[in-house]
């Protein structure tokens, strides 16, 4: 499946068909919480954010989720990625350790896909 840019709203039943195309059950995003858009569809969260940048996101403001869209809103994210390594930038961990991005997170994955 080819990275999709999602800048506008899309159905949670296209992110259902991503997922069973891919791997099963989820569906591996990057968000730029600057710009408010997401890559959605690859394989590796690396690959999804190397496209975010080339488009003119940067590093510090692009993250990797994992959205299991079967799941309740309360626990379909999951802020687990290798690209959220970013020491320089004051991220040690793979998780997200600001809560202010985790939230905003939250924010653009709900105002980008809708029911």
């Amino acid at each position: 499946m080819a990275i999709k840019i999602v800048k506008s709203p899309i159905k949670k039943s296209e992110l259902l068909e991503i997922a069973s195309e891919e791997f099963g059950d989820i569906v591996k995003a990057v968000v730029d919480v600057e710009q408010e858009i997401m890559a959605i569809g690859g394989e590796l969260h690396a690959d999804e954010e190397v496209l975010l940048i080339e488009g003119g996101s940067k590093r510090e403001n692009t993250w990797g989720i994992t959205i299991y869209p079967e799941k309740s809103e309360e626990e379909w994210l999951e802020f687990d990625s290798m690209i959220n390594l970013k020491p320089i930038f004051g991220n040690r961990s793979r998780d997200i350790e600001n809560p202010q991005i985790k939230e905003k997170i939250k924010k653009i994955v709900k105002k980008l896909i809708v029911e």
